[in-house]
């Protein structure tokens, strides 16, 4: 009896494991959609520039301001060198940083 495994207990664990990863989907899930909806479609300009992943298009975006490319087909988002750590030191900074800067601007 002492081998036996205590399959209610078991069973508990999956079920707790299963709730915590579909709370983490849920949240990832709303903090994705916040940042989508900071990337902000520029208006169309005349280079005609290809995905380099899919056939599809890129279109130019502004993000925290920083023009980015986005593909019109798969979603991908391409930057020229140095953006990403611009980007994830400006958004990792949150509220405060951003405020900081803008009381530090030199006009």
């Amino acid at each position: 009896m002492a081998d036996e495994k205590d399959k209610f207990g078991e069973t508990m664990k999956l079920v707790e494991r299963a709730k915590e990863d579909m709370f983490f989907a849920e949240r990832d899930r709303e903090l994705i959609g916040k940042l989508k909806a900071q990337l902000q479609k520029v208006p169309k300009a005349a280079a005609n520039l290809r995905c380099p992943k899919c056939p599809g298009h890129l279109e130019s975006c502004t993000f925290h301001s920083y023009a980015l490319d986005r593909c019109d087909q798969c979603g991908g988002i391409w930057m020229d060198q140095g953006e990403l750590e611009g980007v994830v030191r400006k958004v990792g900074r949150g509220l405060l940083g951003e405020w900081i800067d803008i009381l530090t601007a030199k006009s």
